[in-house]
Formats: C-alpha cells, structure tokens, sequence
C-alpha cells in the first residue's frame, strides 16, 4: 500500500503523459521510463512528480540519492515535527493568535474561542481584505474581498463559520517587492532549523506572483528564485511549477538575479525568534512579507516542502536533513 500511496500521488493518467512528451524530446523509450520511475519509487522512496520535478531520468545513482523524495520527507518530518503538535501552524487562526506579535495585522476567525475581533468593526476598519480557508494549503481558495460587497455582516460571518474560512487584514507590502509583481504580496519563505535548540536559516527563496493571480506560492501558479542567506541577494533565475525558467519577471519586467530583498537583517532576527516560540516544532517554514514597516509572518508551515527548494537548486538538499538529524541525535 504504501508504494501504491507513493507512485500514483501525482495521477497516473497524467504522469503517462507526461512521460509521453518526455520520451519523445528525449528520444528515450517510454516503457524504459516508466520502469525507472517504478524502481525510483522502491529505491529512493519518489513520488510520481518527484521524477518530473528532479528530472530523475537525467539522473545518476549518486545524484538521486541526495534528493528528499516523498518518503524520506514524511520520515523526516515525523522526527522534527511531530503531528500531535501540528495544529498551531495547519489551523491558521491558531497561528495568528500564537504569533500575534509576528503577524502584526488583525482578523477575525468565526466559531474560534479567540475570534480575534469583531467582524462588523472589521468590515467598518478595512475597505478590502483577505478571505482565506481556515486549514487550507498552497494558496488555494484566497482571495482578496472588497468590504462594499458585504450586505450583511451577521450573514457574512455565518458564511464563513460554516466553509471555516476567516478574514485578516490586507498587507501593503514594501513598495520595492510590489515592482516584482503588483498583482500579489510576494513573500520570501525562509526555512528555520532549531534541532540544536539554536535557531538557524537553512535556505530561502523568493516567491513570486505571476501577474496573472493574487497568490505567489509555487504551487498555486508563482515563480520562486534562490535567496542568499547572508545577505537576502536574489541569485540566478526564477522557475515555475511548469518548470519554465526567466532572468526577468514576465509581466513587470524586473531583473531577479541581484534583486536585494529589503530588511533583510530583520527577516534574518525575526524567523530565528520566533523559531522558539513551538520549540517541538524543529523544522519550520516562514512565509514573510516585506511591508514599508519592516517583516512580517504571512503564515507558516511545518512541513515545508523540499520540492521548490530543490528544483530553485538544481540539485538534492539531502544535506539539509542530514544536518537536523545529526543536531537531533547529539540532542538527545
């Protein structure tokens, strides 16, 4: 079951043709392929969009070993964060509430013990806002609501407890991220290890709307472009889901490669802070905005994916788990 679980994840229907095209551009057998994919998934433990997404056929044994397939991911994770301390990161209005003093921006989140403030006082306060979905991932079912087209705020807030979804206050992000792409809030997800009990960046990247929607996550149709650590530098190109890669943004036109991400020492002092705050949760996700104020959490994953990290690279970041595992070990 769990090899079924891996190999179809990604639909079968639609990795066969996939493979299809990749075969034909390659001039490689597809039969061939699909029986590397098979044994990609019982040696390296990948999913199906793991071998696109690696271009595993490309691959050697040395270099395929170093990717943080599905399997390895999930392993990793129950180490670092484990699930029974989940839910202050995947149930979004808990995450407000646990990180106020980070997110710095108000919302109200029906049906919770801690709604966060009142909705009608909210609709008076704030003439646009974001709607989004209580436990919701990837930037689906986002979107940006006017106050003018709310009616009835007792129904309004009926409408949300009931689809557990919440409103939070819009964010006017720093004017230099708004000429990458206006259209989205473009964050930078800074991923934080504190397996040592001291806190660490362990690689970031920008991520980027596309201009034709409001959302920047990787998955939800926005670009990602490696980030410096040290010095919040943009470097390299920006690449898409669809693995397209630019030197500019496609709509505004801004170079990425040396683009320099404001505040960025106050990026650097935030997610380290803050990575203490659910000590439990060892490996953590930021996704941070840049307003003319300075930084601020979006929100936060504690599973965060190695998949954009990866494909931004070029190459697996097995090292990254090896270090958190080995910090864990001398830990305990």
């Amino acid at each position: 079951m769990g090899i079924l679980k891996y190999a179809f994840g990604a639909g079968y229907r639609r990795f066969y043709d996939n493979i299809s095209g990749i075969a034909e551009s390659e001039k490689k057998n597809r039969f061939l392929l699909l029986a590397d994919a098979a044994f990609c998934t019982l040696r390296y433990g990948s999913g199906l969009t793991d071998y696109l997404n690696y271009e595993f056929w490309k691959r050697s044994a040395k270099e395929r070993r170093q990717y943080v397939t599905i399997r390895t991911q999930d392993g990793f994770y129950k180490k670092v964060s484990p699930p029974e301390y989940k839910t202050t990161f995947t149930v979004k209005p808990n995450f407000l509430r646990v990180f106020r003093d980070y997110v710095k921006r108000g919302y109200v989140a029906p049906g919770f013990p801690d709604e966060g403030g009142d909705l009608t006082e909210f609709l008076r306060n704030n003439s646009v806002f974001m709607q989004k979905p209580v436990d919701g991932l990837g930037g689906h079912d986002v979107k940006k609501v006017s106050a003018a087209d709310i009616s009835s705020p007792e129904e309004y807030y009926a409408y949300l407890k009931e689809n557990r979804l919440f409103v939070e206050q819009y964010i006017t992000q720093h004017e230099k991220m708004a000429s990458l792409c206006d259209k989205s809030v473009n964050t930078i997800r800074v991923m934080t290890s504190s397996v040592t009990g001291v806190p660490e960046i362990v690689c970031s990247f920008l991520r980027v709307g596309n201009g034709s929607c409001e959302v920047d996550n990787f998955h939800g149709g926005g670009m990602a472009a490696a980030v410096d650590e040290e010095t919040g530098t943009v470097h390299g190109q920006a690449i898409d889901k669809a693995m397209s890669r630019f030197d500019r943004h496609p709509v505004s036109e801004v170079l990425f490669d040396g683009f320099q991400i404001p505040y960025w020492d106050e990026v650097k002092r935030l997610v380290c802070e803050a990575a203490l705050i659910e000590p439990r949760i060892m490996m953590i996700g930021w996704d941070v905005a840049i307003t003319p104020d300075g930084p601020l959490f979006v929100e936060a994953n504690r599973r965060p994916g190695f998949d954009a990290v990866q494909v931004i690279a070029g190459r697996g970041r097995m090292d990254i788990v090896k270090k958190a595992l080995d910090g864990l070990k001398k830990r305990k």
